[in-house]
């Protein structure tokens, strides 16, 4: 019987006083091949929602993130692809200052962390290259918002960014958590375990171990 799962939550953030085209967050919700007929994404000013249905991992997948500050929907753009769905959140005050965190209750979530493929820390950013926005659309036509995905070619699915997980929803309990705060974990890498070296069990039979 498919299951309710929550699925992996991405985010990270850019902020500007002067240019509201830097001032957003970067939200990607890992789920692979959800197809267009299977996601329903609501997006409100200060609300995401996201439920879906994974084609390959036979789970529905669903989420609700009460967001720390407010959005502008109409400002905010998306790009669905077969590892993920993304989204560019346009926060709607400029601000010099980052977001303390994505979400309004500051509290740590198994399933919520930092996207170090986007992370830039906030006293760098104006160094930063400028991300390439060409491949999301407009949130104007979603599913769950009236009508379909706005300019999206669902047959074109695939060109999604590197790095996202596949199933990353499977399995979360056990990963390490990286506060919703939005500060990258500088022990993420802990858990990366040394392999064993096989290299005695690899010898084909018949061939004579080397002498000490």
């Amino acid at each position: 019987m498919a299951q309710t799962l929550t699925p992996e939550v991405l985010w990270a953030q850019r902020s500007s006083v002067a240019d509201a085209t830097k001032n957003f967050v970067y939200l990607t919700i890992s789920v692979p091949d959800v197809a267009k007929d299977d996601l329903k994404l609501d997006v409100q000013p200060t609300k995401v929602t996201f439920t879906g249905k994974s084609a390959t991992l036979k789970n529905t997948y669903h989420v609700e993130l009460e967001l720390f500050a407010e959005i502008d929907p109409a400002e905010s753009k998306i790009n669905h692809t077969a590892k993920n769905v993304e989204m560019k959140l346009q926060k709607k005050e400029l601000k010099e200052e980052y977001w303390p965190r994505l979400l309004k209750e500051n509290k740590k979530l198994h399933f919520l962390k930092t996207d170090f493929d986007k992370w830039v820390d906030e006293d760098e950013q104006n160094e930063a290259a400028d991300d390439d926005m060409s491949k999301f659309g407009d949130m104007g036509g979603m599913p769950g918002m009236g009508g379909d995905f706005g300019g999206i070619d669902f047959s074109k699915l695939g060109g999604g960014a590197g790095g996202m997980p596949d199933m990353s929803a499977m399995g979360l309990e056990g990963m390490p958590d990286l506060s919703s705060s939005g500060v990258p974990d500088s022990d993420s890498d802990d858990d990366d375990e040394d392999i064993p070296d096989l290299e005695g069990e690899e010898k084909k039979e018949g061939e004579a171990a080397p002498k000490a």
